[in-house]
């Protein structure tokens, strides 16, 4: 499918979603939200995928809302409404979707930008990137499920001063924080996230997927009910090909070649 916000980029097995309205610093708008939604779903259901990657063309990743579509006026309160509705369903889209999710930030990720990283598995930055969350600096609210991510990936007292504060931190200070999970090089940061992908993409597909489930979907359980359910999930995938074939691979003394099956 043809999109207008956003490039689709094919790099074998991977698939990188890179936000194309540079000369916005890919500022986002309700069009933009609803291809990357439109093309996770299609991802979703293309066993050829094994992991998706999110960037953004030009000197940025996400600067935020598009404020001069704000500034407007155009838009009716329904419209208003259905367009921070796009964020919220776009953002539980990443964390649910079962494939492992990689942001890729150069420039800044700021507001929605940073609630788009945030709702990814995985964060890279470039060493001079910036993410900031300034919205209750400026009269709005969090949204992408901030609230929710935000405290599990740094605590309670450093959420506090991303959001309260509003400052932008840097990519040292994100992977200091653990909301980064690499800094890399500005040179060839794009390089080294598609081999930071590339690695994940030689991982079990259906072992993944459940992994997945299990950190992002089923964190709140009790103790007895996460056993229960990876005794499901080891159970289900010692019945799979991939299975048999890490065995055979271990034994073999060579790199395992997963089929998803």
């Amino acid at each position: 499918m043809s999109y207008q916000s956003i490039q689709t980029l094919r790099h074998d097995n991977i698939l990188e979603l890179r936000l194309n309205r540079p000369e916005r610093l890919n500022a986002v708008i309700k069009p933009l939200y609803d291809e990357l939604l439109d093309a996770l779903e299609t991802a979703e259901r293309d066993p050829t995928i094994r992991v998706l990657m999110l960037s953004g063309e030009g000197r940025a990743f996400c600067v935020g809302a598009d404020m001069k579509a704000h500034a407007s006026g155009e838009r009716s309160a329904f419209e208003k409404r259905q367009y921070l509705a796009a964020e919220q369903q776009l953002c539980k889209r990443l964390f649910s979707l079962e494939k492992p999710i990689v942001c890729v930030v150069q420039g800044y990720a700021i507001g929605a930008g940073a609630e788009l990283a945030i709702a990814c598995d995985f964060l890279l930055m470039s060493k001079k990137a910036q993410l900031g969350l300034p919205e209750v600096s400026i009269g709005t609210f969090i949204g992408g499920a901030v609230s929710y991510l935000l405290p599990r990936l740094v605590g309670l007292a450093r959420a506090r001063e991303l959001i309260f504060g509003g400052q932008r931190i840097s990519a040292k200070r994100a992977l200091k924080l653990g909301l980064a999970s690499r800094c890399l090089d500005e040179e060839c940061f794009r390089e080294q996230a598609l081999e930071y992908a590339q690695a994940l993409a030689q991982k079990a597909p259906l072992s993944m997927a459940l992994a997945k489930r299990h950190l992002n979907l089923l964190g709140n359980q009790s103790i007895d009910a996460a056993l229960a359910s990876e005794l499901e999930g080891m159970c289900f995938c010692a019945t799979t090909h991939d299975w048999q074939e890490g065995v055979d691979a271990f034994a073999e003394k060579r790199p395992p070649r997963f089929t998803g099956n």
